[in-house]
């Protein structure tokens, strides 16, 4: 047998700057499960967290609530610990950035990289507020678009015409804290050089630590050339001072996954047992995996890994992205009542529930999970109630009025329970790859046998005939038996479950290796029920009373992957014929056709519409692998949708097209004799 494997994980940090919603609560749930899978095959696996506690945002909210940036994270650490806690997510510690080994591993790691020589300085020219005695961010500036002039517009970019630009650029710039107009200042900053790492990440991104989709993601910076990263901040900034350099602070995201290190570090320190460096040491044998979110995967797989090469550590075995989270479809959104708390979903529905729907539904790749909300309460009641738990109520009674709650020794149908036991290695193999939904369905093919052999012994007709009273006996020992062996395979996703099943079983917690072993002359504990179904009412209840948190606090805290920022999502109205008709439906030439570096599914389209020519990307490249043999042709196009900026330029409209994807993707075309620039009626 071979030995038990080192196993450290971690999840992406919250920001303790507002409640965790459900959006966060698919990735926690998604380690959750695979760290406690780990556990149950008998590895040592420590999971750990922090809650990411620096930055500008964190210095505002305390000066706004009237108290210190410390007493706001404290609140909101105890806030995340019980909603985490009642959600059954197991952190081995739970922690803070704003830790003292968090500064100390963080001054470390720095004076390494700059005594490496991996740091450098120089001036960088910033708006300062003189109100409020700071250097502002780009989010923190406002003023009126230089190319279009809409007003309102931030420091990067324009919401209207999708113009990029520097804060410099806009016109009457002004504070969004103090509304004070800002002042140009110059300001020494301090930079990592990523560039020193090129060829490391090349190398290391390409080595099956990451899914092939974030490792081609991750190609179109490398090949585009690292540029160096800006890890300083000036005072006031919430976080730790820099070494040496009074006034200058870590940027958070400096400091936010060197907390992975400190929380284990503070783990450590209360656990004789645990060794540091067997685990971050560069000749770590151990296995460490992060579980992130597709928004920030530049910093864990370009940033993070460098700084930890540089600095003398061991980096990441695996980086796991998982992608966003929908609710029916559509973002997450306050006024439909789809941006659910989770203590709002806590106050009405189980957290099994979840866990299940969730782990149904992950895979191992970076698509985004919907949670369909009247499915959701079509499979927890089909699967969890009417399959599995089904197993234990149908056989439990026959047992405790025939035979005292003994379970018969013997097996009643050998070819079922080896179903069940070479279904074993396929299950673990999903759990094991992340493939979770995998996992649910094989288990619930198995629940599927279970009731359908049981169903055609029927024991409640047999339990009325003379003499079958052996048989009931037998059939309902190995429905006992089976129920046991699909709670061991669940029971990394429904824990609360599997220790109410022991309890009815009568046995010790439950461990992967027990599926090999059936109970043989057993005596059982009361059945009391296991679960019940959800009631549809319950989770418009919760709906209902998001929509009441609305009302109560119009704080944005975080995006569906639970680090970026929510976007903005109001409800999409109904639109009217007139709505309709402002529609400008244009002929388009294909002037230029050509593929777009680093992207895997864009063109790029040079379209004539007659008096001018216009840029736009379109998702075909599947459809048109040659698109040279698309120029010439006529299409058409939406000449008046708002510019979109995207990271390989500016996209100035929208050819149509239609087909079910894929190499079926048909580009629309008008009649023959149209003209480039003939509107569309």
């Amino acid at each position: 047998m071979s030995e038990p494997r080192k196993i450290l994980v971690t999840s992406a940090l919250p920001y303790a700057n507002g409640s965790i919603h459900l959006g966060h609560m698919l990735e926690y749930i998604q380690t959750d499960m695979w760290t406690r899978f780990q556990k149950h095959r008998g590895n040592q696996c420590i999971y750990v967290c922090a809650d990411d506690a620096h930055g500008s945002a964190i210095m505002l909210r305390a000066e706004k609530e009237g108290i210190t940036p410390e007493q706001l994270i404290a609140n909101v650490q105890a806030e995340h610990s019980a909603d985490f806690a009642e959600f059954l997510v197991d952190f081995d510690n739970f922690h803070s950035t704003h830790a003292e080994e968090n500064r100390e591993l963080s001054s470390q790691i720095y004076l390494k990289l700059r005594d490496a020589g991996h740091i450098s300085t120089r001036s960088v020219t910033q708006y300062f507020d003189p109100e409020k005695k700071m250097f502002l961010a780009d989010r923190f500036i406002k003023g009126t678009c230089p190319k279009c002039g809409t007003e309102d517009q931030y420091g990067d970019n324009c919401e209207k015409c999708g113009a990029t630009y520097a804060p410099t650029d806009l016109k009457d710039p002004k504070s969004a804290i103090s509304g004070a107009t800002p002042v140009l200042r110059d300001s020494q900053h301090f930079f990592f050089k990523l560039p020193d790492f090129q060829q490391m990440l090349q190398t290391w991104t390409r080595s099956g630590t990451l899914q092939d989709a974030v490792a081609n993601k991750l190609a179109e910076w490398l090949d585009s050339g690292l540029q160096e990263w800006d890890i300083s901040r000036d005072a006031p900034y919430f976080g730790f001072e820099i070494p040496g350099e009074p006034g200058k602070y870590f940027y958070v995201w400096l400091d936010a996954p060197i907390g992975y290190m400190a929380s284990f570090k503070n783990l450590c320190d209360r656990t004789p047992a645990l060794d540091f460096d067997a685990f971050w040491g560069k000749d770590s044998t151990a296995e460490v995996y992060h579980f992130i979110g597709k928004d920030i995967v530049n910093f864990h797989a370009l940033f993070w890994p460098a700084m930890l090469e540089g600095a003398g550590f061991r980096k990441p075995t695996g980086i796991n992205v998982h992608g966003y989270l929908t609710v029916n479809g559509q973002k997450m959104s306050k006024s439909r009542g789809t941006f659910i708390k989770a203590r709002t979903y806590l106050d009405h529905l189980s957290p099994e529930y979840l866990r299940y729907y969730y782990a149904a539904k992950l895979g191992r790749g970076v698509d985004d999970l919907d949670l369909n909300l009247e499915d959701f309460v079509q499979k927890v009641n089909s699967d969890l109630v009417g399959k599995v738990v089904n197993i234990a109520s149908r056989c439990a009674g026959f047992i405790h009025k025939g035979n005292a709650g003994v379970l018969v020794a013997g097996n009643a149908a050998p070819e079922l329970t080896d179903a069940f036991l070479a279904a074993a290695p396929s299950i673990a193999d999903a759990y094991e790859s992340r493939d979770f939904a995998r996992a649910m369905r094989e288990i619930m093919a198995l629940a599927d046998r279970a009731n359908a052999w049981i169903a055609d012994k029927a024991p409640w007709s047999l339990a009325k005939q003379e003499g079958k009273q052996d048989e009931v006996q037998a059939i309902c020992a190995l429905g006992i038996n089976l129920f046991r062996q699909l709670v061991i395979f669940l029971k990394p996703v429904l824990p609360l479950l599997a220790a109410d099943a022991e309890a009815f079983l009568n046995v010790a917690p439950l461990t992967w290796n027990d599926h090999q072993i059936l109970l043989s002359n057993h005596q059982l504990n009361e059945f009391k029920p296991l679960m019940t179904r959800i009631d549809a009412t319950k989770v418009q209840a919760m709906i209902d009373a998001s929509k009441e948190d609305l009302a109560a606090s119009q704080t944005d805290t975080g995006g569906p992957s639970g680090n970026g920022e929510l976007a903005k999502d109001p409800l999409s109205p109904e639109i009217d014929f007139d709505a309709f008709a402002a529609v400008d439906l244009r002929v388009a030439l294909i002037v230029k056709a050509e593929a777009v570096e680093g992207a895997d599914k864009l063109l790029r389209l040079t379209l004539d519409i007659g008096d001018e020519q216009r840029n736009v990307f379109s998702g075909i490249k599947s459809a048109y692998p040659d698109p040279a043999k698309l120029e010439g042709r006529l299409t058409m196009m939406i000449a008046n949708l708002k510019p979109r900026k995207m990271r390989f330029g500016i996209s100035e409209g929208m050819v149509m097209a239609a087909g079910p994807g894929g190499e079926e993707i048909y580009l629309l075309s008008p009649d023959s004799g149209a003209k480039p620039g003939q509107r569309i009626k």
